[in-house]
């Protein structure tokens, strides 16, 4: 899945969050579930992908990414819910391509 995308990462359902941006949305989940990227992920165990969205070029991603960062939690719980509202770990189904 090579495109530009939107992602939230979480630890557990209503557990810690993390928002990010990449080109490659199947290898960025995969190095955050296998703790291949130091950092807050790794530090807080944002292994499960609970939202994406594919944007159609990397400066629309960032300016998503920027727009859901400025966002309330509340916001951001919200958005998980309303495309996952049992918290799912999305990682197979991108995986799979479907």
């Amino acid at each position: 899945m090579k495109r530009p995308a939107v992602y939230i990462m979480a630890s557990r359902r209503n557990g810690t969050l993390y928002t990010g941006v990449t080109s490659n949305l199947v290898q960025r989940v995969w190095q955050h579930r296998e703790g291949q990227i130091a950092g807050f992920t790794q530090r807080y165990g944002c292994k499960i992908l609970v939202w994406f969205e594919l944007a159609e070029t990397m400066e629309g991603a960032i300016g998503r990414e920027k727009q859901i960062k400025a966002g309330s939690r509340r916001k951001k719980l919200d958005l998980i819910e309303s495309m996952n509202a049992n918290w799912s770990d999305l990682y197979e189904t991108i995986a799979q391509g479907g």
